[in-house]
């Protein structure tokens, strides 16, 4: 396996891979699949340098998961803070892919003027709330019911890690 900075080759996969994501689950909020292009438009946002990276696991040719530092807020006081995600294609779980993807990342941007990392997880959601404690997440809030998907409200919980 190898950890790399996304490529548009990559693209169809990850969609692919974010789509399943979208369709059977309630992790993330979007609630309609994303079209190709729509995500060439969001892998413009990424860079090889700076705080917005964008990385993948591949496996020969096979995308098995990504993770990203994105925008926190598009005010300009929240530049150092980013928000961070991570996704594994369905059926890779477990295999130690989503510790690896998320050490790769803070590793990209630990030289980054980057203060702090939020990520927002969909409860209940035991792995992604051990995975994040693990690289240093504690939990700074709790939303009730903060959305709607599948016919019923789900909690989101933030967590925060200190960069500097």
């Amino acid at each position: 396996m190898e950890i790399r900075p996304c490529r548009e080759g990559d693209l169809e996969q990850l969609n692919d891979l974010y789509n399943y994501y979208i369709r059977e689950t309630p992790i993330t909020f979007d609630i309609v699949p994303i079209t190709l292009d729509a995500k060439a438009e969001w892998f413009k946002h990424y860079a090889e340098t700076g705080r917005h990276r964008l990385l993948v696991a591949v496996e020969n040719t096979t995308v098995l998961g990504y993770a990203s530092s994105s925008t926190f807020r598009p005010k300009r006081a929240y530049e150092t803070s980013v928000e961070t995600s991570i996704y594994l294609a369905h059926g890779n779980e477990g295999r130690g892919i989503g510790t690896k993807l998320y050490a790769a990342i803070f590793d990209a941007i630990k030289d980054e003027d980057v203060h702090r990392a939020y990520a927002g997880i969909t409860m209940p959601n035991d792995a992604s709330v051990a995975l994040h404690e693990k690289f240093g997440f504690r939990q700074s809030g709790y939303f009730t019911e903060q959305g709607r998907k599948f016919e019923r409200y789900w909690d989101v919980a933030w967590f925060e890690k200190e960069m500097t």
